[in-house]
């Protein structure tokens, strides 16, 4: 029987790298809120697809899961919800709820960890693009049916007790350039246009036939 040593070191037959990636088939949970407002203190623009192949990382990919609030009267948001349901992403929506202070917000906890539990037999390998503490209890559970967890989120915005029980943690600021929307040209910076509330930052029709024609 092969030592830890001998598996982990350097005259191992399997480098960590090839330890860690050996992922079987991966599901991806991605806290939509969670993500938008990690991007914004990263300073960049995700591009979808490339973070879809980031995450997935040559693995056999089962689903991606993109959990969001919606507004059913933004148009440009809408749109924008159609293009990832077509390319790679299947979105799960909540109408955004109007809290006392006018703000607007919907929580997608339950969604994310009931689709987690009950996929479980589906996948190999959970991928969360989360920092919500509130979800450590459904990836310890189901880290104990068998499944490993990786955790991707932005550092200052995790909680402990989610990196605590996850097998694996990815800080977005090491991989943000692998994900972030490649600048068209001399174009405003992506966060130049405030942001209203809760919405993904506004997709015009023109942005949305150039990423159609990017990625058919």
């Amino acid at each position: 029987m092969l030592s830890n040593h001998q598996i982990l070191g350097q005259d191992s037959i399997f480098t960590p790298e090839q330890v860690l990636e050996n992922r079987g088939r991966v599901a991806i949970f991605i806290d939509g809120s969670n993500l938008f407002y990690a991007a914004l203190q990263l300073g960049i623009e995700i591009d979808y697809t490339k973070l879809l192949c980031r995450l997935t990382a040559g693995s056999r990919l089962f689903r991606s899961f993109f959990y969001t609030g919606v507004d059913r009267a933004n148009e440009k948001q809408q749109g924008f919800l159609l293009w990832m349901r077509r390319n790679g992403y299947r979105v799960i929506a909540k109408d955004l709820v109007q809290l006392p202070d006018g703000s607007k917000k919907a929580n997608l906890d339950v969604e994310i960890a009931v689709d987690m539990m009950a996929l479980v037999g589906c996948y190999d390998t959970a991928v969360l693009v989360s920092g919500d503490g509130d979800l450590a209890y459904a990836v310890d559970a189901a880290s104990y049916k068998g499944v490993r967890v990786e955790v991707v989120s932005l550092r200052s915005m995790t909680s402990d007790s989610l990196i605590n029980v996850s097998d694996r943690y990815i800080d977005l600021d090491s991989i943000k350039d692998d994900i972030r929307k490649s600048s068209r040209g001399s174009g405003s910076h992506p966060q130049s246009h405030p942001q209203s509330n809760y919405t993904y930052r506004p997709l015009s029709s023109i942005s949305l036939m150039d990423e159609a024609e990017v990625h058919p």
